[in-house]
């Protein structure tokens, strides 16, 4: 499947890209950020500690165990803060 995916805030600054286009078999968010570990160095380090992210499937805030079946889009960010 083809996947849109989305980085915000520091991880965009580790992975330095705000957004890319991926293919995949993943079948979970968390198969899906293996996957990305694996490519390199860069995503390995910005995943580094998952409790520090969140992620959105097709604009719904989820969990790392949220399947991917049928999404376009996924978008990872650190968790906000109210001010």
């Amino acid at each position: 499947m083809t996947l849109e995916i989305l980085y915000f805030a520091w991880l965009r600054e580790r992975i330095g890209l705000p957004r890319e286009t991926v293919q995949t078999n993943a079948a979970t968010v968390a198969d899906l950020v293996a996957e990305l570990c694996a490519r390199e160095e860069r995503y390995a380090l910005a995943f580094s500690d998952l409790s520090a992210l969140r992620v959105a499937v097709d604009q719904d805030l989820t969990e790392f165990d949220a399947p991917l079946a049928g999404a376009r889009e996924v978008a990872f960010f650190p968790p906000m803060t109210g001010g």
